[in-house]
């Protein structure tokens, strides 16, 4: 059997490796740029979400719907209302509370701190005082006081959304405050510009294609 082998034609150009796709090159060096490019927007569209949810419960809400918001101090009322959390809560007439309402009141010793727990006691005498006795789920005895509910209605908590104190704790912070300040316009202005500098996929095409 006779083997055959290419034989070159004196001054044929040698063949070289198919040269890399500049295309190729661009993209993958664009790669994080493009990335940040199309988190910037959910980014800041998160941060502004957050800010204007937060500001509606805080802010708005209790104008408009006459609810008012309660941050969670202390563990009494855990597992149900844990410190950090809020408390959402509701005027109700001071003849409608009940026996297993949690309410929040003032506490008639000491400061008169507010103190949110559950009424496990009502008493009501001829003049239509309404007295109760609270307690904490989590404590083991019943408030050393009774309390007269003053006025014609009591708060009774309605929701609780679990974290949200300490988010807003977090956001009186003066580093934090400062970083929101300056940062979040900074951000948005980046998104902005990121928006006007960066081509379109027309633009990119003709490129490409040149």
């Amino acid at each position: 059997m006779t083997a055959v082998l290419p034989v070159r034609r004196p001054g044929a150009a040698q063949t070289l490796p198919p040269a890399e796709d500049s295309r190729s090159a661009r993209n993958r060096s664009a790669g994080p740029a493009r990335t940040l490019g199309l988190l910037a927007p959910w980014l800041v569209r998160g941060v502004v979400g957050l800010a204007v949810a937060v500001f509606a419960l805080l802010a708005v809400g209790p104008h408009v719907l006459g609810y008012r918001t309660m941050t969670m101090l202390t563990g009494s009322m855990a597992p149900m209302i844990e410190p950090g959390d809020v408390t959402v809560v509701t005027p109700v007439a001071v003849e409608d509370v009940t026996e297993g309402m949690v309410i929040t009141y003032h506490q008639p010793i000491g400061d008169r701190s507010l103190v949110t727990h559950r009424v496990v006691e009502v008493q009501r005498d001829a003049a239509g005082a309404v007295t109760v006795r609270t307690k904490g789920d989590a404590n083991e005895a019943i408030d050393p006081w009774t309390a007269t509910l003053e006025g014609d209605t009591a708060y009774r908590v309605r929701a609780v959304v679990p974290e949200l104190g300490h988010l807003i704790q977090a956001l009186r912070a003066p580093v934090l405050t400062q970083v929101l300040l300056y940062g979040a316009p900074a951000l948005l202005a980046g998104w902005l510009l990121l928006g006007i500098w960066r081509p379109t996929t027309d633009t990119r095409d003709e490129e490409d294609q040149a």
